[in-house]
């Protein structure tokens, strides 16, 4: 196995499959506020993270002005226990369409008098909205914050002071409205979450995106996670959620559960169908690139005469 190398032979046949990590505060940074970004979020998209650009242009057919400050808004539950809110994942709140349409026309006019522009794009779960005097926030994905206490996940002021009070003025009356609209009155009665609150987040713009290179041998994207759609329209390249094992070569994967695809990116190296695997995770927040050869998957044995066996996943992620 090679460790931390990226660049691809063109000659080689290379498949690269990326694996989700979690944000860690590293000691001597300023710990009053949270990372920004999770790392596989800064890995793909680069420090400055215009996350709401990337999925505006996965989502719609707009042509996306590149030097354009976007923001994306998200209707949401915010849980609340003894002495804290939580935020729930979207996966969590099943917001159907037709709610989601209602709730935005409840809130509308507040959301564009406030930041000064129309509505770019409604989605089911995400809106889109030039930032305006919102564009300096310090935000965090819904990705990165959910499950944890909002108290310190709520957006930041960077460089001018009262952005964030204005935001949570917004946010403040949005919650009211919601508060006692039908939409939450029915999902209350069917057992759901309410979608008691509105999360910004992602605010930037595309000439801000900074890929890795080696991106820029990947002839196809695999995985679920809306970034990526949005990911490969800037690219040029070709995206399908679901891998296709058959068109592995040059191939790129980020996957909710990589452990399922690992027995056929395994047997594809043991058949030679591929030369090289390459895996991206992020060990305490700092990405770590491996490659991997078919002789590389097997374990290591002092009992030489016997056939070893080939490595799980498991044992592959806790290398």
């Amino acid at each position: 196995m090679t460790a931390n190398l990226s660049s691809q032979s063109s000659a080689l046949r290379r498949f690269t499959l990326m694996v989700s990590g979690e944000d860690t505060l590293d000691s001597g940074l300023n710990q009053n506020a949270p990372p920004s970004g999770l790392p596989q979020e800064r890995f793909l998209l680069g420090d400055q993270l215009p996350i709401a650009p990337v999925l505006l242009l996965g989502q719609s057919d707009l042509t996306v002005n590149p030097n354009e400050v976007i923001a994306c808004l998200q209707p949401v539950h915010l849980h609340a226990t003894r002495d804290h809110l939580i935020l729930m994942a979207q996966s969590q709140i099943d917001l159907t369409a037709e709610e989601s349409a209602s709730l935005f026309g409840v809130v509308l006019p507040f959301i564009e008098e406030d930041f000064g522009h129309k509505v770019i794009f409604q989605g089911q779960r995400d809106w889109f909205i030039p930032a305006g005097p919102f564009a300096n926030l310090a935000t965090h994905s819904v990705d990165q914050a959910h499950g944890r206490n909002i108290d310190w996940w709520m957006p930041r002021d960077k460089s001018e002071i009262g952005i964030a009070k204005l935001w949570r003025k917004l946010q403040n009356e949005i919650q009211m409205l919601w508060h006692i609209d039908p939409v939450n009155e029915e999902r209350a009665q069917r057992g759901y979450p309410s979608i008691n609150s509105l999360w910004i987040s992602g605010i930037g713009k595309l000439v801000d995106m900074h890929t890795p290179d080696l991106l820029r041998n990947v002839g196809q994207i695999y995985g679920e996670h809306p970034l990526l759609v949005g990911l490969a329209k800037y690219l040029g390249i070709s995206h399908q959620r679901e891998m296709d094992l058959s068109k592995l070569v040059n191939g790129f994967a980020w996957v909710d559960q990589p452990k399922n695809a690992w027995d056929g990116l395994k047997n594809a190296m043991l058949n030679q169908d591929l030369d090289e695997l390459e895996i991206i995770d992020f060990p305490k927040g700092k990405v770590r690139h491996r490659i991997f050869t078919a002789k590389d998957l097997h374990k290591k044995s002092w009992a030489f005469w016997k056939k070893s066996e080939p490595l799980t996943w498991k044992e592959i992620v806790s290398s």
